[in-house]
């Protein structure tokens, strides 16, 4: 039997993700979820649905987190950390309202909160905050206790989630013809925001050029692609580049989209890419969709080879690392100084978002921060 870990104060870790539908009746109440308070219209939401009814309705983001979920309960057990593992969604079944209060039913106190986002913006830390406060309001008017909730900090830059995508790339390159495989261009994508978003993510002060979000990623961006010549002995030119934009025409998004750049690649001659989605924990749909699937057919058309390096989802060494954040949380309620796994220019990244932090542009309550009412 291994040795037993303690991660105390925490009696519990919450899986917290986004959510998705799993069959075509679950689309536009789904939608509908996501764009509450904006006003459209139920036949523009069974429009924009269209991504999920090619997939027979379903998005892979819930089976994927249920493979995450097996992966690290089999690596607690194996490590001798007795944790519960609980899963609770934003936007759609098992929602994390009913999931805090099957945890405070259980005896929960102390939470440590896994987002399925690595990266500091409004809509991937401040957001999955604010919803987690909203909902523990809820279990106060029911008259519960609500649990106290700490968000584990961004993993961007952990090596277990670094180095999983590093594999992807080496494995992707090496699917490509041999004649093309030396002259291929890395094009590291991430979810386009607006680019005011961009603008303030992070904390309020010390901002470089672009926010915390965009430094983060062409810090994740640089470090595979070294890793990747290191293994290869070729460096390989490389680019941060977004997908999945869906705001108005009139607001500035976070550019160029990817497949604008396949073109431009294409136009210079370039003979190959590997698309490398660093901005995803898992093949959820903006990858199956924008991707595998739009992304593809445009290189298609331009007869340019390309290859879609994986992302880290229930690897092994990805549940690792979350045992390694939980953890190092826990040492640091404890008073101790934990050593804090981090590669890269930018260091680990706080475990308590700042006031101010990533702010949105009608300000709500938000647990887990400095600013939170469930502190």
């Amino acid at each position: 039997m291994p040795e037993a870990l303690d991660a105390t104060p925490y009696d519990a870790l919450l899986l917290l993700s986004f959510g998705g539908p799993e069959g075509p009746d679950d689309v536009v109440p789904f939608l509908e979820n996501v764009t509450r308070g904006r006003g459209i219209p139920k036949e523009r939401l069974k429009e924009v649905g269209q991504h999920y009814f090619l997939f027979d309705g379903i998005s892979p983001i819930n089976d994927q987190n249920r493979a995450l979920l097996d992966a690290l309960r089999k690596d607690f057990a194996e490590h001798g950390l007795d944790l519960p593992v609980y899963w609770g969604n934003r936007n759609w079944a098992p929602y994390l309202t009913d999931t805090l209060r099957e945890m405070a039913a259980d005896g929960r106190r102390r939470i440590a909160v896994l987002a399925t986002s690595a990266y500091a913006s409004y809509s991937g830390c401040r957001q999955y905050r604010e919803d987690l406060a909203g909902a523990l309001a809820t279990l106060e008017d029911e008259g519960l206790e609500p649990p106290r909730v700490d968000k584990l900090r961004h993993y961007f830059n952990h090596p277990g989630f670094v180095e999983p995508m590093t594999e992807g790339v080496l494995a992707s390159l090496a699917e490509l013809p041999e004649d093309v495989r030396a002259g291929a261009h890395l094009v590291f994508t991430t979810h386009s925001i607006p680019v005011a978003a961009a603008d303030t993510s992070g904390p309020a002060e010390g901002h470089g050029d672009g926010g915390a979000y965009v430094r983060q990623h062409l810090d994740v961006a640089r470090l595979i692609a070294e890793a990747v010549g290191e293994q290869t002995g070729i460096e390989h030119p490389w680019r941060l580049v977004y997908q999945s934009r869906s705001g108005a025409p009139h607001i500035p998004w976070l550019e160029p989209d990817i497949c604008d750049h396949l073109e431009e690649l294409h136009g210079a001659g370039v003979p190959a890419a590997v698309m490398v989605p660093i901005g995803f924990v898992s093949d959820h749909m903006e990858v199956l969709y924008d991707l595998d699937t739009e992304a593809r057919a445009k290189a298609a058309e331009l007869g340019l080879p390309v290859r879609r390096s994986a992302t880290v989802g229930a690897d092994p060494r990805f549940a690792a690392a979350v045992r390694d954040l939980v953890l190092e949380r826990a040492a640091a309620e404890g008073g101790r100084q934990p050593a804090r796994c981090a590669l890269g220019a930018l260091g680990p990244s706080h475990d308590l978002c700042p006031v101010g932090c990533c702010p949105a542009r009608t300000p709500k309550p938000a647990a887990a921060g400095a600013d939170s009412p469930y502190a």
